[in-house]
């Protein structure tokens, strides 16, 4: 779904609300490779122009499929988010009036396209840690002959060991 701009600001200051299923398949693994499937969004909120620009709330449930970060294996990943965002004009230089926590997406030739926002917005959710429902359960992690997978946790006790002091060498601590 593509609306223009001016088309958009008409709607004054009553909200705009759509409710919407995208279908991503196609450009969504051009820009990421590991996306094997995706299923297809549906997307609800509303638009509404306000003193800053014309704010855009919506809601995107989608399922991912992504191969696990440990073993390579296929996981579907349920993706349910929020997204908030102004879009302005690329005629717009100054953007001081927005707030610094504020995203504020300046639009190409004035055309908000619903379905590369939903897009670049899911890529942005996507977990940096994937694992099947075997791999969440298990405490135990890969390792073979010279090598192991370890935790955050144990690498934190192995930094933690290597800055405490021998107490034999604690009064040196003192001198320097």
């Amino acid at each position: 779904m593509k609306w223009s701009l001016n088309e958009l600001g008409q709607i004054g200051s009553t909200p705009f609300q759509f409710d919407e299923v995208v279908d991503l398949t196609d450009s969504i693994g051009k820009r990421n490779s590991e996306i094997t499937a995706i299923s297809p969004a549906h997307v609800s909120g509303f638009f509404v122009v306000d003193s800053l620009g014309l704010l855009g709330s919506f809601k995107v449930s989608v399922k991912v499929t992504l191969p696990s970060t440990r073993s390579l294996k296929l996981v579907e990943v349920p993706l349910d988010f929020e997204v908030s965002e102004y879009y302005v004009s690329y005629r717009t230089h100054d953007l001081s009036r927005f707030d610094a926590n504020d995203v504020v997406i300046i639009l190409e030739n004035d055309i908000f396209n619903l379905d590369q926002a939903v897009e670049d917005n899911i890529l942005l959710q996507i977990p940096t840690r994937v694992l099947t429902t075997d791999e969440e359960a298990s405490a135990s992690l890969p390792q073979g002959k010279d090598w192991e997978v370890s935790d955050d946790s144990r690498n934190d006790q192995i930094r933690k060991d290597k800055n405490t002091v021998d107490p034999r060498l604690a009064k040196l601590k003192d001198f320097f």
